[in-house]
């Protein structure tokens, strides 16, 4: 080999090892792979150990399966009792107790069997078609919590399947779940204090464990499953809303799923955890931040009763001296904007939660109008006192009013193109359709002396789309219009069927909603007297059959919708017609067509614009590219 040679081969080797130094982890990445293994093979210890656990106390109920004549006697039972659960055999075994913490709003019912919430019941709502119980959240087995403990001797522990001893406590609505260790001065202490709202605080805090539990713990795994009862009525609905929502340290949201099964692994800090429904959710804060997160979400069987489970598998820091307590917090309430907005009254931003991102309002320009003006004006009408009926009536005025300046510019401007129709046509006779080019070029010749331009009728209609797909985003998520009713509608959160049917029509269902039934009609004829006023082309028939499939596709589309939602758009549609009836009358197309033509006699003699001159410069010459083209291919016949 030649010196070139070798020196290439160095080359390479220093960008291999250099790449290699560049790349190489931190001592603190090595330390948080480490740390992310040893939870992955705790919590696949925690598991066998489980079981473990679970077969020792089959066997100490009673009789075995293979063996069912030998009986456990009393002493087997404590000894194995105590050779799985080590100090902690107190809470092995134990009766189940409730206690309960209430305010106004709120019902947490807290069990000793894990120390966990069993129920939480939302008093000021109902589930659907339930105008007496309040709302349950979860109940129950639906919901479990718990964490890993590592004992001196090495036994790995779940709390979820430990008995809790309450403790006397005199402060309101505050309540101490205790897990009893062998030791009389050694516990761990579960302490729930709930608010005046929605949020209630949980702290674990140990009493001498150093000696109890393992020397080297500094963190412990977190185990937290809910399953998701159906509240609503329409199933099809509420699983578009239903969905696992976490928000990392810094405000970054993230989610899972909605449509199917779904899982993710996070391993940055997270501030909380949601287990989000259509209106409602079930929130777990921490105090300080969730590390090594896997998250899971199964949509459930459609006659189960359930719409989604949720799965947690986390860690937190714990301090064995309790000296820094772990704490958390737990929302359990309405997906209202403002109430979970209010939780970051007055606190600095990078410590704020943002809950309110658990309510979807849109993209981001869309977001922004259903903050600064469309939840304004509906706390505006609504703090009225006026039925919600008239507040979307209302709501609807004022949107109207706002982007009447864009609708009549729009409006103008195609009856402008309707007035010129008869020069576009002797147009299009004079210039063939081989002729394109020139044939484009008179007409936007046309358009200019009469002062019209094309798009003058296409942008305004830009400008108020974010508005319309605000109160697409805003009207099925507002809680508000839950339970209330309009006539035949008896929940606005949800359609309003009224013909059912025993099977199903695809893409329709098993049911009609009346409001969305004559948004539909009413849609129709706008799409006629639309089309009466417009300039059509005759060989565009196919064109002129699309604009009245649009309309039938929506009743499709809206059918499982809000009946809220559809009554907006019926309610929209017939302002907009009576717009377009009053346009109609006050712009005369002779009127128009003689302005335009003394615009053609002003313009006549005046300079094209730089922007027309560019445009017709571009056209001449594509025409003698073209020509040139076609000359060229003569010749090589």
């Amino acid at each position: 080999m030649d010196k070139n040679t070798w020196i290439g081969f160095l080359i390479i080797a220093a960008i291999i090892v250099g790449f290699t130094m560049l790349n190489r982890p931190s001592k603190e990445e090595l330390a948080e792979r480490q740390r992310v293994q040893d939870s992955i093979s705790l919590m696949r210890m925690a598991e066998a150990e489980a079981q473990r656990i679970s077969d020792s106390l089959q066997l100490v109920a009673g009789t075995t399966a293979t063996q069912p004549e030998q009986k456990v006697t009393e002493e087997q039972m404590q000894e194995r009792i105590q050779a799985a659960y080590g100090s902690f055999a107190p809470a092995a075994t134990g009766e189940e107790k409730w206690v309960t913490l209430e305010n106004e709003h709120l019902r947490l019912t807290l069990s000793t069997r894990g120390g966990r919430i069993e129920q939480a019941e939302l008093l000021d709502y109902h589930a659907s078609g339930d105008s007496i119980n309040p709302l349950s959240l979860f109940r129950g087995d639906e919901s479990s919590f718990g964490f890993t403990l590592i004992t001196a001797n090495n036994r790995i522990l779940q709390t979820a399947n430990m008995f809790f001893t309450p403790v006397a406590c005199e402060e309101p609505n505050k309540a101490i779940l205790r897990l009893p260790t062998s030791a009389e001065d050694a516990w761990l202490d579960y302490v729930y204090e709930l608010s005046e709202d929605f949020m209630v605080h949980l702290s674990l805090e140990p009493h001498n464990m150093q000696t109890e539990l393992a020397q080297n713990i500094n963190s412990l795994e977190l185990q937290w499953n809910q399953l998701i009862p159906q509240q609503e009525q329409g199933r099809k609905f509420e699983e578009r809303y239903a969905q696992l929502q976490y928000m990392c340290v810094g405000g970054e949201m993230e989610k899972l799923s909605e449509s199917k099964d779904d899982s993710q692994k996070e391993s940055g800090h997270v501030k909380w955890i949601g287990y989000k429904d259509q209106f409602f959710s079930t929130v777990l804060i921490a105090d300080d931040a969730f590390t090594s997160s896997q998250f899971t979400s199964t949509v459930q069987s459609k006659y189960s009763g359930y719409i989604k489970e949720y799965t947690a598998k986390t860690s937190v820091p714990f301090d064995l001296t309790g000296k820094t307590l772990t704490g958390f917090r737990f929302y359990c309430g309405p997906n209202h904007y403002h109430t979970l907005k209010a939780y970051d009254a007055g606190v600095e931003k990078e410590n704020r939660l943002y809950l309110n991102k658990l309510v979807p309002l849109g993209w981001k320009i869309v977001s922004w109008i259903n903050t600064g003006l469309i939840i304004p004006m509906f706390d505006l009408f609504t703090g009225w006192g006026l039925h919600i009926g008239i507040v979307i009536l209302l709501m609807t005025i004022v949107i109207k009013l706002i982007i009447l300046p864009f609708v009549f510019v729009s409006y103008k401007s195609s009856a402008k193109m309707r007035a010129l129709k008869p020069q576009i046509d002797a147009i299009n006779e004079k210039f063939p359709a081989d002729k394109m080019q020139e044939r484009q070029q008179a007409t936007m010749q046309l358009y200019r002396q009469a002062g019209v331009s094309p798009m003058s009728g296409c942008l305004p209609m830009l400008f108020q789309f974010p508005v319309l797909m605000a109160m697409f985003w805003f009207l099925p998520t507002a809680i508000e219009l839950r339970g209330k009713s309009l006539w035949w509608a008896h929940d606005l959160s949800t359609y309003d069927a009224v013909f059912h049917w025993s099977f199903n029509i695809p893409l329709l269902g098993d049911h009609l909603s009346l409001f969305c039934l004559l948004m539909t009609i009413c849609n129709i004829g706008y799409t006629y007297i639309t089309m009466q006023s417009q300039a059509t082309d005759p060989n565009m028939k196919f064109m002129k059959y699309m604009m009245y499939a649009m309309p039938l596709m929506f009743l499709f589309i809206f059918n499982d919708y809000a009946a809220g939602l559809s009554y907006y758009y019926l309610v929209s549609l017939f302002f907009t017609i009576f717009q377009t009836m009053i346009f109609r009358w006050t712009l005369d197309d002779k009127k128009m067509l003689a302005e335009m033509e003394e615009n053609k006699k002003k313009k006549a003699g005046k300079p094209k614009s730089g922007f027309m001159q560019r445009l017709e410069n571009m056209q001449r010459e594509q025409q003698r590219l073209a020509r040139e083209q076609a000359k060229s291919a003569y010749k090589r016949r």
